[in-house]
């Protein structure tokens, strides 16, 4: 059964960045950091009002075609409501095409702020499985999506199913002593346009190298952060998108070269590194610096959070 939902109703949502692939887990791998989005959505008799502050203000749509907006109708379908009318108001902080999962984000916290709209008129609500599933949908590939969803560091995978591809994520347990920064630069990037840069067929020896490198990434994330240094290492997609951002490409290298377990963010350009140490070089920070790179430390994501209602960011 279907359900419209009245007028006056609000619900709020609160999603973290993510950076994916971590190394050699392309596609697979991704973990939660500490910036967030928050969408505040109220029902109406009508229309559409999108308004955006923060990152993306000025430079994103204001109608149906906002990823927020087309997340939030897709997740009401899921849900079997309708809405007449929404206002959409996104406060941003996720940096845009950074490579630290400002889409996902969008389209995870726009199917969750439809769960606190749900909610409110007793319709059954996407458990955390179905949300994994549905936003993935989106982008066709779970990291960034499973990652803003449930948080903390996870272990993403696709299942051909007929008709529709099954997307699913397990949550793993970031071992206590990794500490995490990541460098922003100004310059932004597409992943669809990196993405293109990849080959389309890779040698058995290096789809052995990044098999053995993804593994052993999963047990120097939980178990055995010392070898954080080799089990970052990668040669599927890094070095293929190095010419595209020549600037994160050898702030990469000078973080490695300074012994600091680094990686891109995502396609980049963002870079990010997991170390056990609790400040990086000076010497890194001052050619962040002067190459246009925010660099922070930043504490491991939240998953998702969604409530009926105007609830505080974190």
């Amino acid at each position: 059964m279907t359900r419209t939902l009245p007028p006056g109703l609000t619900a709020t949502a609160v999603v973290a960045a993510s950076s994916a692939n971590l190394g050699p887990g392309f596609d697979s791998m991704g973990l939660a950091v500490s910036l967030y989005d928050e969408i505040v959505v109220e029902s109406t008799d009508s229309g559409l009002l999108v308004e955006v502050e923060g990152e993306g203000a000025g430079q994103v749509p204001l109608d149906a075609s906002h990823l927020v907006v087309r997340a939030i109708e897709r997740g009401l379908r899921e849900t079997g409501v309708v809405a007449p009318g929404l206002i959409v108001r996104c406060r941003n902080d996720i940096p845009h095409s950074r490579g630290l999962g400002s889409s996902a984000a969008a389209v995870v916290g726009g199917l969750a702020v439809a769960n606190g709209l749900a909610a409110q008129c007793g319709s059954t609500v996407m458990t955390s499985d179905q949300l994994v599933q549905v936003s993935s949908e989106f982008e066709g590939h779970p990291d960034n999506a499973a990652a803003a969803v449930l948080g903390g560091a996870v272990v993403s995978w696709t299942e051909a199913d007929t008709g529709r591809p099954r997307y699913a994520a397990a949550p793993i347990r970031l071992h206590p002593d990794i500490n995490v920064f990541v460098a922003v630069p100004q310059v932004r990037s597409s992943t669809a346009e990196t993405r293109v840069l990849l080959p389309d067929q890779v040698s058995h020896t290096d789809a052995r190298f990044n098999l053995s490198r993804a593994a052993l990434l999963v047990v120097a994330l939980t178990e055995r952060p010392d070898l954080l240094m080799v089990a970052t290492e990668d040669v599927l997609h890094q070095p293929q998108r190095a010419p595209a951002m020549p600037a994160s490409a050898e702030y990469l290298a000078v973080l490695r070269r300074s012994g600091v377990p680094a990686v891109l963010s995502g396609a980049g350009p963002a870079v990010l590194a997991l170390t056990t140490e609790s400040e990086l070089p000076a010497s890194v920070l001052e050619h962040g610096g002067e190459n246009g790179f925010a660099v922070a430390r930043m504490s491991v994501g939240e998953g998702v959070r969604w409530s009926s209602g105007v609830a505080a960011r974190p």
